[in-house]
């Protein structure tokens, strides 16, 4: 291939399209990831008609990466009439602060949950033909400054937590493009990024795909490509093309370089499909719209049985959301709908002549029952939200209902959790409805009449109030900057590690059954990985399903640790009255923390406690396991402290020869306070062994510590 091709194959030749040279021919990429934004022409706007699935603030709180598979199937089918070789989604960055403006296109404040289902949503759309574009890469959890802000986050933090969950998803799914984000990592554009986008990315990962820019994303073609950025979007961009031939030309950009960058946007070319779909089943991929939207809803309250209705009640409807739906965000992944639902109308035809929409608070005591929708004025992306709070209409509202009927229902619409206190004492039931998309109110009608029994579990908590959140004081930061101050302390790992009262916490959901967990059974492989097995069963008389969490934690780590971290998940139906063996499998390589001296991966020896539960505050059962650690001995330098040395157990057996030596040959000094005087020998452990060197009688001379740090090393 010609320099000039291989240059422009690294670019776009439009808003959506890539570049044609020389024997490969160009493919669209559009915005998605609950549906399919095909626009036309110059509106940026609007698309075509497709499916608007719910969008990640409900899908995500499903737990059910099956449910996630079949939505990436669909996705790739109506991809495939559109003739759409490769979808913008699905996006996984962490939910690190309620007030995230894009938190609606995001699964979860936990890397495992968001890993989990994006992976099942990879592998079914590229099933399908179609390449799934894996974003935003990485730490983009913020819309403030987005195109300019720098994430300053520890190593350690970045590995366990922003990284984790795209980690997961490469190396299980493989997905044919990685998005890279507008925001600097720690000082470096994530497009010029070399760390992440081949050292962490690809030497690490063993990612194979094309990394594409998030549009406008790149500031320098030739360092971008250096870094490992394949296609730049949008374009066209000829004068950056000639830079990226100019930049090989005189030797500043090493030609296989780019010849691997273009090689790479053709092999993605190659693997799309080549024969467009005539069409897709539109009915059927609303109904299936309609069945994920339901199983996201999140049952937070539920007093009294007053849910579900039924048919024979009369029921009160009030606030604009129920004709009016809230069902996404604003910004890129606005999608046309092919059609939408509306609660009112849905309820109305479940409960037929019984239903009345009303305006005037007073009038809802006539009512059996009174159902408020109350929802967000927007989330969007381009902009964070300023507030957890309902607008303050609509808590009037919600207030004046309650006082008037005892037996009021709040459904909400919104893109991230609200804060419900202390409002939501005033009503029996509460139901989290977020944003379902196109079938969204159906869905709500499902769950409100039963027809679906809710399982949606949250999987972001629901603190009392903002400034309760562990990121409260570290959003969205100053001068350019965005220091993410809680470290891995990220939801409700902040919130058990302070002991810290919370409105609703991480993956919890009421259904309309009940559920008892047997006791949990662990099992250790010969690979070091563990199953965990315990009898749920369904007592109560409705058919349901309950989401069964695992959780991991070491007393006494020698590293910073939550109190809990989430490490295993089972979405598990189980018919009323009836029991299921649930089998959790942990993998070995879950229990590992990011060690910053060793630069790796450490699993750490000790007795690990798995609680397995409802939620990450309703544990049931509890088991201990004993884990066999890693090898993860610190090489001992002249720097390290007397401590660090009399911990390591060759280390201190050359020290103890020294101090043995010397008590030998009747020396006193040092080495002879330290060994009669338990506080001096207290006081001296916080010591570099260097720093020892400088006091009177010190046995450690420069040549004596090159001789020590040699005999521990060896």
């Amino acid at each position: 291939m010609e320099l000039n091709d291989q240059a422009a194959l690294t670019s776009g030749a439009d808003f959506w399209s890539s570049t044609a040279a020389g024997a490969v021919p160009a493919i669209t990429l559009t915005d998605g990831p609950h549906g399919v934004r095909l626009q036309g022409g110059d509106d940026l706007l609007t698309g075509r008609p497709a499916t608007c699935f719910p969008p990640a603030v409900a899908s995500g709180s499903t737990w059910d990466p099956d449910l996630l598979r079949r939505m990436g199937e669909a996705l790739g089918d109506e991809c495939r009439a559109m003739g759409v070789q490769v979808l913008l989604g699905p996006g996984i960055n962490l939910k690190r602060t309620p007030l995230g403006g894009r938190n609606f296109e995001y699964f979860s404040e936990d890397p495992l949950v968001a890993g989990m289902l994006a992976a099942a949503w990879v592998s079914g759309l590229q099933s399908r033909g179609v390449g799934a574009s894996l974003k935003h890469f990485a730490v983009n959890s913020q819309e403030t400054d987005r195109m300019r802000v720098s994430a300053d986050v520890d190593e350690r933090s970045l590995r366990e937590l922003y990284l984790r969950a795209f980690q997961r998803v490469v190396t299980t799914a493989q997905p044919w493009t990685v998005m890279c984000a507008y925001n600097k990592v720690n000082g470096v554009y994530a497009s010029q990024n070399h760390f992440l986008l081949t050292e962490v990315l690809r030497d690490e990962w063993g990612f194979r795909g094309v990394v594409v820019s998030d549009w406008g994303a790149v500031v320098d073609r030739v360092e971008a490509v250096r870094a490992g950025l394949d296609l730049t979007m949008p374009g066209p961009d000829a004068t950056g093309d000639q830079a990226l031939a100019d930049a090989v030309n005189d030797g500043r950009l090493p030609a296989p370089i780019l010849a691997q960058a273009a090689q790479r946007v053709s092999d993605l070319v190659a693997k799309t499909f080549k024969d467009q779909a005539d069409a897709y089943d539109v009915s059927a991929h609303h109904e299936l719209a309609r069945e994920i939207a339901a199983r996201g809803i999140v049952l937070l309250k539920n007093e009294g049985d007053l849910l579900p209705l039924s048919a024979g009640q009369t029921v009160a409807v009030l606030g604009e959301p129920a004709r009016t739906p809230r069902y996404q965000g604003g910004g890129s992944s606005q999608i046309t709908p092919t059609r939408l639902d509306d609660a009112l109308t849905a309820i109305s035809e479940s409960a037929p002549g019984k239903v009345t929409f009303i305006t005037d608070p007073a009038l809802a005591a006539r009512s059996d029952v009174a159902i408020v929708f109350a929802a967000t004025e927007q989330e969007t992306e381009g902009a964070d939200r300023e507030s957890l709070d309902l607008p303050r209409e609509q808590l009037d509202l919600i207030a004046r209902v309650a006082a008037a009927n005892p037996r009021t229902v709040v459904v909400l619409s919104n893109g991230a959790v609200v804060a419900t206190s202390p409002w939501d004492s005033a009503v029996p039931a509460l139901m989290e409805g977020w944003l379902l998309g196109q079938a969204g109110g159906s869905a709500i009608a499902d769950v409100l009449f039963g027809r679906v029994n809710p399982s949606g579990r949250l999987a972001e908590t629901i603190p009392m109030k903002l400034a309760d959140h562990p990121s409260y004081l570290d959003f969205p930061g100053e001068a350019g900057h965005v220091r993410y101050g809680e470290g891995i302390h990220v939801g409700y790992r902040g919130f058990d590690a302070r002991a810290q009262e919370v409105a609703y916490p991480f993956g919890f959901g009421l259904s309309y059954t009940t559920f008892a967990y047997g006791e949990a059974t662990a099992t250790l492989s010969d690979i070091g990985d563990l199953e965990i097995r315990l009898a749920v069963s369904n007592t109560g008389s409705r058919d349901g399903r309950e989401v069964v969490q695992a959780y991991v934690s070491l007393d006494g780590s020698r590293v910073r640790r939550a109190p809990r971290e989430l490490k295993a998940f089972a979405n598990v139906p189980i018919a009323a009255g009836s029991s299921r063996e649930v089998t959790l499998h942990i993998d070995r390589a879950d229990l590992a923390y990011w060690d910053t001296k060793l630069s790796r991966w450490v699993v750490e020896n000790g007795t690990y406690t798995i609680s397995v539960g409802a939620s990450s505050r309703d544990i049931r059962t509890t088991v201990a396991v004993e884990i066999p650690g890693d090898e993860a001995r610190y090489p001992l330098t002249a720097d390290s402290t007397l401590g660090e040395w009399l911990s390591d157990p060759r280390g201190a057996e050359v020290l103890m020869d020294v101090f043995a030596k010397m008590a030998a040959e009747g020396g006193g000094g040092m080495a002879g306070a330290l060994t009669m005087d338990p506080a001096m020998l207290q006081m001296a452990m916080s010591f570099p062994l260097v720093r020892m060197a400088m006091f009177p009688g010190s046995p450690f001379t420069a040549e004596a510590l090159a001789e020590l740090v040699e005999a521990a090393n060896s």
